[in-house]
């Protein structure tokens, strides 16, 4: 009870500890990965593709990517195929299906996949929150962070932006963890993309060449696409309109 935020129908908090709290008394679970997970996810289910989300990259990864028919995703951005680079994906086929192994958005998504589960960006979420205020009442929304070197959770300012987005749309009353990302995107609602570049995990990208990933994140409310957590693969919810969520 003291960390799972109940008092509040809108909560909020980070990584996998964070899911395992919120989760089991929230109807709905929304992972935003703002670099590169949600934002990569938005773009491909907007063009139709189909998403698999994947804890880790290693054989198993391939082996889950054959048996559920699916590409497994470069594991570079810089090859020219399918990767976790939004850039990567604006031209991905309709039905297409990649799996995409990632450490933190993609992480929690596999490990959510039991609950009704969407995932969300800056691109998206007006599309999330308004089809998501209209199937439940009360919302765990949580930010994948990054890794420091030695692999434990680092909160970073694009995930707390994206989250503040997130929850700023959401109905309910807010606990003070979620009014406390939503003061966030607020102070930088209206300079997003000088956010996203200045913020380290931004710097990371620029450095290694990828401005446009940046700029692609940045782009609030470009896209109406809804990513639905469904049998273990992302959809568009706004594209799936005969099929239910399933209850938690």
């Amino acid at each position: 009870m003291t960390f799972n935020q109940s008092e509040y129908a809108v909560r909020f908090e980070w990584g996998l500890p964070g899911l395992q709290q919120l989760a089991p008394i929230s109807e709905i679970v929304i992972i935003v990965d703002v670099l590169s997970f949600s934002t990569a996810v938005d773009i491909a289910v907007a063009n139709g593709a189909v998403i698999l989300p994947y804890p880790s990259r290693n054989e198993s990864a391939e082996s889950y990517a054959a048996r559920r028919d699916a590409e497994l995703a470069a594991p570079l951005r810089t090859d020219g195929s399918f990767s976790l680079s939004p850039t990567s994906l604006l031209k991905i086929p309709k039905g297409h299906r990649l799996v995409i192994p990632s450490p933190n958005g993609a992480a929690l998504a596999f490990h959510a996949s039991g609950a009704r589960v969407f995932t969300a960006c800056l691109r998206n979420s007006s599309a999330v929150t308004d089809l998501v205020a209209r199937l439940g009442s009360t919302f765990a929304v949580i930010a994948a962070g990054e890794r420091w070197p030695g692999e434990q959770l680092r909160p970073c300012l694009a995930d707390l932006l994206g989250a503040g987005a997130v929850l700023a749309g959401l109905p309910g009353q807010k606990s003070p963890e979620a009014e406390a990302a939503i003061a966030a995107f607020r102070h930088f609602e209206q300079n997003l993309q000088a956010a996203l570049s200045g913020c380290s995990s931004g710097k990371e990208l620029i450095e290694r060449g990828f401005a446009c990933d940046v700029d692609l994140a940045a782009e609030f409310d470009a896209s109406r696409s809804v990513p639905w957590l469904h049998d273990g693969a992302f959809l568009d919810r706004n594209a799936q309109p005969t099929v239910a969520p399933a209850s938690p």
